[in-house]
């Protein structure tokens, strides 16, 4: 007997967190349909983002008129995806929705209760087109074949997402490319804890990253969960991308204890802002490391970073984990200061979240540990940190991410940390505290910052003020300073024409100041540092001894 399959009219719907991300997996889903599927099926992609309104996006999707709607979660979406799936039924009630992605299939009741007729689980590029082909025998009135659990095809048939299709919907936002699958380690707190390294083609990795270095986005991510794991892989990859003709950044989540002589040498032959890497320390408290299964050699990981920081020219973004097993408020004060004390660019101040699948969430009641039952899971508190120790660690997460995470009153910070004798948690405690940024103007939270600082015990008002302005100048462009930070004084005069004289053009009135020191500085507004995001400051030294 002949068996027919019907061709599928499809939706791939991916909702994201921001606009400027895109999707990734949807795009190789749809290749994997025209691909591996027996039979030829309309397929159409659909990215929106989690701040629409579901309705609109419902809309979106209503309109291709789909036989069969499959979905990617995630926890930034897992909030807005039964109220969506709700509205989807109401508009399509003979559709067929399929949910898969780390949410879906690591929770599945939940998700076979509130809206998805079956669940995926599996690597989609093969899974799905195999569900599409098979679904009219599928015994709908079961709920074992609800779940879908499918042999995949061998990695050996490799996809290729990057169709004409996907350029023209990427519309210059950030990209994402994956060279490998899975981790060789064994965090807990992890979904792709413990399941091994499989490695894509190299002259296909290679093709893929030629065709998006050539498109107009500005930014490629490499989604590989540990990029430099694999050394000698990690090295060719990062010499073809240095070598690239090409404006784009490439960003890696990368293992700092990992990195040799010959990958940091490699690293820094790298044009200024071409890498960036993110790297998850997590904690430097090592009985946390060890009970959430975390390898790291702390003192090669901080050696590693300092080496890379000296070359200025990759954005370094360091990860620490609040919540973790065992540390305590005064354990986690460690680990962040001697972070902070690293100075990355970017110090991100991340809450432990209990994801659906880890290892650490079905440990949870055995350590003690209370998390929101909402996505994404973070935690409330643990034996060793109470919810007061949770809100003085988000009083610190404002203070850092509206200030050194975003290039903000550098040379201010350092100089208090210097002039009252703090360590780094103890300020940005203090700060958080003090100054909350709940969407202030960046004028009138300057002001409060300064109004906190000068009450300090060794603050000079005037080096404060000194330091503020410098840092104005340097983090904004063309924008007034606040009122207070203005300074008139007649010998503006020498620094507007020396400043006119070097950058050749007319230098507006915002854009240089005499300091309370006598200095003379000067920004040049078209010179931005493609590692720290900052405009260059020029110092008159020799203006000092004309005024």
């Amino acid at each position: 007997m002949i068996r027919i399959i019907r061709m599928k009219k499809v939706v791939l719907l991916a909702v994201n967190a921001k606009y400027v991300h895109s999707s990734l997996s949807v795009w190789v889903i749809a290749e994997g349909v025209s691909k591996f599927a027996r039979t030829a099926h309309d397929v159409k992609v659909v990215e929106a983002t989690i701040n629409q309104e579901m309705s609109d996006i419902a809309l979106l999707v209503a309109e291709h008129e789909p036989d069969v709607i499959g979905v990617s979660s995630y926890i930034w979406n897992a909030g807005k995806l039964p109220k969506l799936l709700a509205l989807l039924r109401e508009r399509l009630p003979r559709v067929i929705i399929v949910l898969g992605g780390p949410e879906a299939s690591n929770n599945v009741e939940f998700w076979l209760e509130n809206g998805a007729d079956y669940v995926l689980g599996g690597e989609g590029e093969y899974v799905f087109p195999q569900f599409l082909d098979d679904l009219e025998n599928i015994d709908e009135q079961s709920d074992d074949s609800r779940v879908q659990k499918l042999t995949p095809e061998p990695l050996g048939t490799p996809i290729d997402p990057y169709t004409d299709a996907f350029f023209e919907a990427l519309g210059g936002r950030l990209s994402y490319i994956e060279t490998s699958r899975g981790c060789p380690f064994q965090c807990s707190f992890c979904l792709s804890a413990g399941s091994g390294v499989r490695s894509f083609p190299m002259d296909l990795v290679k093709k893929q990253i030629f065709k998006l270095s050539q498109s107009n986005t500005k930014t490629i991510k490499f989604v590989d969960r540990t990029f430099n794991c694999n050394s000698d892989r990690a090295c060719e990859i990062f010499e073809y991308i240095i070598g690239l003709d090409t404006v784009c950044c490439f960003h890696f989540e990368v293992a700092a204890d990992l990195f040799d002589e010959h990958m940091i040498s490699l690293l820094g032959t790298a044009p200024p802002g071409r890498i960036q890497f993110e790297i998850g320390l997590q904690s430097f408290y090592a009985t946390a490391l060890k009970a959430s299964s975390r390898k790291m050699d702390e003192d090669k990981a901080e050696h590693n970073i300092r080496a890379l920081l000296e070359m200025r020219n990759i954005h370094i973004h360091v990860d620490l984990i609040a919540g973790l097993p065992h540390e305590t408020l005064s354990e986690f004060m460690n680990s962040f200061d001697r972070a902070y004390l690293l100075n990355a660019p970017y110090l991100q101040l991340g809450f432990l979240k209990l994801l659906h699948g880890s290892v650490l969430r079905e440990q949870a009641e055995g350590f003690g540990l209370e998390y929101s039952k909402e996505p994404p899971y973070e935690i409330i508190s643990s034996p060793w940190m109470s919810t007061q120790d949770m809100n003085v660690l988000k009083q610190v997460e404002n203070a850092l991410q509206h200030t050194r995470n975003k290039g903000r009153f550098l040379s201010t910070l350092d100089y208090v940390l210097s002039a009252i004798g703090a360590q780094p948690f103890s300020l940005m405690r203090s700060l958080g505290a003090a100054v909350p940024n709940r969407g202030t103007q960046l004028e009138d939270y300057a002001v409060r910052i300064y109004d906190f600082f000068i009450n300090l015990p060794g603050v000079d008002k005037n080096t404060l003020a000194d330091c503020m302005i410098y840092d104005w100048l340097g983090m904004v462009k063309g924008k007034n300073a606040p009122s207070f930070l203005k300074n008139d004084d007649e010998r503006r005069t020498i620094v507007l024409e020396e400043a006119e004289k070097r950058l050749g053009r007319t230098v507006k009135r915002e854009e240089y100041t005499v300091l309370h020191s006598g200095k003379g500085i000067f920004v040049d507004s078209s010179d931005r540092d493609p590692v720290t995001g900052l405009y260059k400051i020029h110092n008159i030294c020799y203006a000092v001894d004309n005024f």
